[in-house]
């Protein structure tokens, strides 16, 4: 009778394990990242599709999900608003929206500065005078119109002196393709659509500003701090990406393959988008940029562009507002400071330790 006993409480525990196992995966930690097409951002849709993403979400016992938004702005309004954990986005767009906008966040992933994927169209002939009294359109307060506002200051102007019509980026190739659109400010793959537009040339494109527009992996910094193990598994995900995409082996073309398809171009088209992209490939090589002086005069620079243009909210006192934080340096208001550039996870995968 005893035996029988313990063979049914061991059947009742075996069965209350079973049972329980899928309630067990459902606490599972969940993350979710917005993400938009952009050619150094595609890494994280190939990571998510191919399974590596899967494969460090797992080693550190969470899911992430990569969500694509089509509107990038909407992305970042998103992530704003609390809708999603990450966002990938530009460094101006991380301290005009979700850093303005009180939201306490960290640039995870630095993972390239834009060398001629960002550019301005101009149809005819003529040059960055020539915008001089024209509309332009280009998504307002993103960081078109931080390239616009360099290149008018390199030639003696300011935008005084020109138009800026508000467009969406999923709206500005179609508007360049009509008459009365003359010129747009925007990035690739919609920069390299433009490019076809009979009669048209690029007048400046970031790679006359280098290191000034960079593109990031922005995360919550409570949900970070929360969760350091989705430092680890993002940082680990996307430098086995870059590997799994670098050179000219079957695998790598295939990698690049499908961000060039899913991005709505071909492998040369692809190639041709990274060609305009200083990628940092390794994390030694973004350990190296983030511990150096750039990032924090680059900060600088942007938001004292945004002070002038209104992107720090209403009643902003001045362009030191925001506190940022740096390797190098901070920068603004200590007591306010909402945007923070990392080094603790890449210094782990540069020295193999995640």
């Amino acid at each position: 009778m005893f035996k029988a006993c313990q063979r049914l409480l061991s059947c009742a525990l075996c069965l209350a394990a079973l049972l329980s196992q899928p309630a067990l995966a459902a606490t599972k930690p969940t993350f979710k990242i917005a993400w938009s097409i952009y050619a150094g951002w595609m890494p994280w849709d190939f990571a998510q599709q191919s399974g590596i993403l899967k494969k460090w979400a797992d080693k550190y016992g969470i899911n992430i999900q990569f969500v694509q938004v089509n509107d990038y702005i909407e992305s970042v309004n998103q992530y704003t608003a609390g809708g999603f954990d990450g966002c990938t986005m530009t460094n101006m767009d991380a301290l005009t929206l979700p850093a303005t906008g009180g939201v306490d966040s960290t640039a995870l992933i630095v993972g390239d500065y834009s060398n001629g994927n960002d550019g301005i169209m101009l149809k005819g002939a003529g040059d960055v005078k020539s915008l001089k009294g024209q509309s332009i359109n280009l998504v307002q307060l993103s960081v078109s119109e931080y390239l616009l506002a360099r290149a008018l200051e390199k030639s003696g102007m300011t935008e005084k002196d020109v138009t800026v019509v508000n467009t969406a980026d999923a709206d500005l190739v179609a508007a360049f393709g009509t008459p009365a659109v003359k010129s747009i400010v925007t990035w690739n793959p919609l920069l390299a659509e433009a490019k076809k537009q009979p009669d048209s040339h690029e007048i400046f494109s970031s790679a006359q500003i280098p290191g000034e527009i960079l593109d990031l992996l922005v995360v919550n910094s409570t949900t970070l701090k929360a969760h350091p193990e989705l430092g680890k598994a993002l940082t680990g995900a996307w430098y086995d990406t870059l590997n799994a995409m670098k050179g000219n082996g079957p695998e790598a073309l295939k990698a690049r393959s499908f961000m060039a398809q899913e991005s709505g171009t071909d492998l040369k088209g692809f190639d041709d988008q990274l060609a305009a992209t200083y990628l940092f490939s390794t994390p030694k090589q973004a350990l190296e940029f983030m511990k150096g002086p750039q990032i924090k005069t680059t900060m600088q620079s942007v938001a004292e562009f945004s002070f002038k243009h209104g992107l720090l909210g209403e009643g902003a006192p001045d362009a030191t507002t925001v506190g940022i934080t740096t390797p190098s340096g901070n920068w603004g208001n200590p007591s306010n400071q909402k945007l923070h550039f990392t080094d603790t996870f890449v210094k782990l995968a540069a020295a193999n330790k995640l």
